[in-house]
Order: C-alpha cells, then sequence, then structure tokens
C-alpha cells in the first residue's frame, strides 16, 4: 500500500518534539505540506531544522493554541488545512486529592478545548471542499483511567467525545474524524514521567521494564510504543485508503486495553 498525500497541507499541533514530530515526518514523507506548531517560534525552528534532514515540505506555525492569540497566529499561518491533527498534549501524575480546580481547567483548556478550537476552524472548509481528515490524539488512559493522573484520564476521555461529535458534525460531506488511542509512547517527557514513578538509578531498559509491570501490566506487547508506531496509523486514517473510517476510536495501545470499545 503505498499512501500518497502530494497536494494536501496538514497542520499537527504539538509537534515539535514526541508523538507530534514524528506524525509531522510522516505525512510529510508521505507528500504532504505540513505545518508544524510549538509555543514559539524557536521551538518551531528548531524542529524545523531536525525534520528538514530528513526531507520533505514543512512550514512553522508557531503559537500557544491554548490562547485565543496563539490561536489566531496558527490560523493566519496555516489558512486551511486538509488535515488536521490534535496532538497537543499535557501530563503528569499528582494524587487525585491534591488537583485543585485550577488544575482541572488548565487540563480541560489544552487537551480538550484546543482539539475544539482547531476543529472548529478548520471543518468547515474541509467541508466545503469535501475532503479532509481529522484525528485526535487519544489515549489509552481515556478508557483505563490511571490512579496517578486521573486529571489527564479525564481529559482524554473527552477527546473521544469530541471526535465522534464532530464525526456526526461532518457526517456524508467526505470529512472523516477520529480519535487515535495511544498507549505508553517512548517520549522524552515520558521517560521523565517514568522516573518520577520509579528508582531514578536504574538503567533506562530496567526503569522501563518496571514502569510497565507496576503501573501499565495490562500491555501485552510490555514495551513503551515508539512515537513512529503512533505516526504509522495517523498517515493511514489520513489516506484516501481511510475514507469509510470516520467516528472511530483506533488503538495502537500495545494491546493495553482489555475491552471492546463502543
Amino acid at each position: 500500500m503505498r499512501i500518497d498525500l502530494s497536494g494536501r497541507t496538514a497542520l499537527v499541533t504539538g509537534s515539535t518534539q514526541g508523538i507530534g514530530a514524528a506524525i509531522a515526518s510522516g505525512l510529510a514523507s508521505a507528500g504532504a505540506r505540513v505545518a508544524v506548531n510549538g509555543r514559539s517560534a524557536k521551538s518551531v525552528d528548531e524542529a524545523l531544522d531536525r525534520l528538514g534532514e530528513g526531507g520533505g515540505d514543512f512550514v512553522a506555525a508557531p503559537g500557544d493554541i491554548a490562547t485565543d492569540e496563539g490561536a489566531a497566529a496558527v490560523f493566519d499561518a496555516v489558512p486551511h488545512a486538509d488535515i488536521l491533527v490534535n496532538n497537543l498534549g499535557i501530563f503528569g501524575a499528582k494524587a487525585a486529592l491534591e488537583i485543585d480546580d485550577a488544575e482541572w481547567r488548565r487540563y480541560f483548556e489544552v487537551n480538550v478545548l484546543t482539539a475544539v478550537r482547531m476543529t472548529r476552524h478548520y471543518l468547515p472548509g474541509m467541508t466545503e471542499r469535501s475532503w479532509g481528515r481529522i484525528q485526535n490524539i487519544a489515549s489509552d488512559s481515556a478508557v483505563v483511567v490511571p490512579a496517578e493522573m486521573i486529571q489527564y484520564g479525564m481529559s482524554k476521555t473527552a477527546l473521544l467525545a469530541v471526535a465522534r461529535g464532530f464525526a456526526k458534525e461532518a457526517a456524508g460531506t467526505g470529512v472523516t474524524v477520529n480519535s487515535v488511542i495511544a498507549g505508553p509512547t517512548h517520549t522524552g517527557g515520558v521517560e521523565d514521567f517514568v522516573y518520577s514513578l520509579v528508582d531514578r538509578d536504574l538503567p533506562w531498559d530496567e526503569a522501563q521494564r518496571a514502569f510497565m509491570r507496576e503501573y501499565r501490566p495490562q500491555s501485552l506487547i510490555q514495551r513503551l510504543i515508539e512515537p513512529e508506531e503512533i505516526a504509522h496509523m495517523v498517515v493511514y486514517l489520513s489516506s484516501p485508503f481511510a475514507s469509510a473510517t470516520t467516528g472511530g476510536a483506533l488503538r495502537v495501545d500495545g494491546g493495553y486495553v482489555d475491552s471492546i470499545l463502543p
């Protein structure tokens, strides 16, 4: 199967590193023109330098999309998009009873409301052109909420509802809207998170195994997923081959979720 996204413009939010950068690279490799987003122009420029080493057509779209001003800057940089990947997200461990109102709001505004804001802006143009792909990067935490970060689980559960709802709004237009349920993924931020829960003196391979054994024992692959493995699913869902897949929650979770999703 050869995926050709030539002539398509993609916007990947939170794409200066980790899963977002891998998705941006994957879409560019398939021929798309990819807008890279981060909070600052400096972080975006640095990401463009790294991503550009592998070739591809990238453009800068800096702006903190959790703010009206930052979102407006991104809209100016990317007037229209054929593919929108709502990847931006924050996470962190905190005892449930220590999460205050401000923290609950922050997770909702960054992890959920940014996806709503981006979708609300780009979906009308997609429906007018009778083609578009929108994907929310969710998490296994949406359906197996971890005790150590229920504020994160809440936000990812909400993303599933957002994607399903907008898929219904786009019904019959040629635009698809889906969620990708990513399992525990190997990024720099996740390494820091793992070491916040296990012995910092352990070598990384041992620390990873200890984390999976103690905190994510449901995983069938018993390892962290690589960002490129998430990107493969996103590139497929962004292609014409996925035209009949919409309103869904597609799993790239290493067999972590031990249930059939609705």
